[in-house]
């Protein structure tokens, strides 16, 4: 991957681009950022960057042959450790990395925003429990004692560094801390307050944000059969997750009408046709039921902004805007304040495999019973 593929992100391109330019290169850093953001994409760009033996001022050539590997994914001097789970074939303590690298490459190629739980569904893991065992200490020493092949630099790419536990993380720390020559690790994580206090004192910590709204749109217009008014919503709707806009693609796109649908039963109170969305609600898979909810969360947050006046803060976009004006008239600021929590608790419990239709019964009677108060 190059930094030309990832659209925005242009003061964090600058300022990796500076820092081998100044060779001034951290010998540890940690890319974080939230769910769907370009964390895994600015890393692996990094790494072909810095190993690209005719680099640009802006970008990797994309045309040598270390561009080319990294490309495929298949340099010989940039290592990949990423969580893993067990397999018919391999006991828990055997399933490492390099047993999973055909996979993997496949993976970034396919979804370079993507995260864990697609990570998981790739493979065909499920709802299995991903791992970084500490086998794989043993194997990141070993791999980075061994020289360089044609590298600049020996790369150590750790993706989800937080799914390691403490045995594992602790067997990395020296490593860490006193790598050998031309040795750079990249770790790559969603949430770094839940790693050691002992790693992140031994990281240069770099914090990715999220992408702006025009530069999903920018990414949403290269892709067919997406009209204009789409694009919008579905750029609104990500709000700023890169991997959420280009899952959109292949959701029900009437999901906002679901929603619209919904709330209108709710608040007529009609038991029957409640009964009959969870049903559907539930055949319609857990990934709709998550865009669901989040279509919750930010219609509820455009209705508290219309409650008190603060439209001028609001990215809505104009085709959402009438009904959103609808929806405050009935839920007042306090009424929102009630169905926030419900829909956060609803949320959780769908991650943690509730029955959908259960669930979204219940939540329709709550949100009817505050509809009606």
């Amino acid at each position: 991957m190059r930094f030309q593929e990832i659209p925005g992100m242009e003061k964090e391109k600058a300022s990796l681009i500076e820092s081998v330019q100044a060779d001034h290169v951290a010998h540890a850093q940690l890319f974080s950022g939230a769910n769907g953001s370009a964390n895994l994409a600015l890393a692996l760009a990094f790494a072909t960057y810095i190993n690209c033996l005719q680099p640009t001022g802006t970008d990797a050539c994309g045309q040598c042959a270390s561009c080319q590997k990294n490309k495929k994914f298949i340099h010989p001097d940039v290592h990949f450790i990423f969580p893993t789970a067990a397999t018919d074939k391999y006991k828990r303590e055997d399933a490492v990395s390099e047993k999973f690298l055909k996979e993997w490459r496949a993976f970034l190629m396919d979804q370079p925003y993507g995260n864990l739980e697609d990570w998981a569904s790739f493979y065909g893991w499920g709802d299995k429990r991903l791992v970084i065992p500490i086998k794989e200490s043993r194997n990141i020493i070993s791999a980075l004692s061994l020289k360089s092949f044609e590298g600049k630099y020996k790369i150590m790419l750790i993706w989800y560094p937080e799914t390691m536990g403490p045995a594992a993380a602790n067997a990395i720390l020296k490593v860490l801390e006193e790598p050998p020559g031309k040795t750079l690790f990249l770790l790559v994580a969603r949430d770094p307050n839940t790693l050691l206090n002992t790693i992140l004192s031994r990281v240069q910590q770099f914090a990715i944000p999220s992408f702006a709204d025009e530069h999903i749109k920018q990414v949403l217009q290269s892709r067919e059969g997406l009209a204009p008014e789409d694009i919008d919503r579905m750029a609104y709707e990500a709000d700023g997750n890169m991997r959420q806009a280009l899952q959109m693609q292949d959701e029900d796109a009437g999901v906002a009408e679901y929603f619209r649908q919904w709330m209108r039963h709710c608040f007529k109170v009609s038991f029957a046709e409640m009964v009959q969305m969870s049903n559907d609600f539930q055949k319609k898979g857990k990934s709709f039921q998550h865009s669901l909810l989040r279509t919750a969360f930010i219609l509820l947050r455009e209705t508290l902004l219309e409650g008190v006046q603060a439209q001028e803060v609001s990215r809505l976009p104009n085709a959402e805007r009438a009904f959103v004006e609808k929806f405050a008239a009935v839920f007042n600021p306090d009424k929102v304040a009630q169905l926030v929590p419900l829909i956060s608790e609803a949320q959780y419990h769908l991650e943690r495999n509730a029955s959908p239709k259960i669930l979204f019964l219940d939540l329709s009677l709550s949100i009817a019973q505050i509809a009606k108060a």
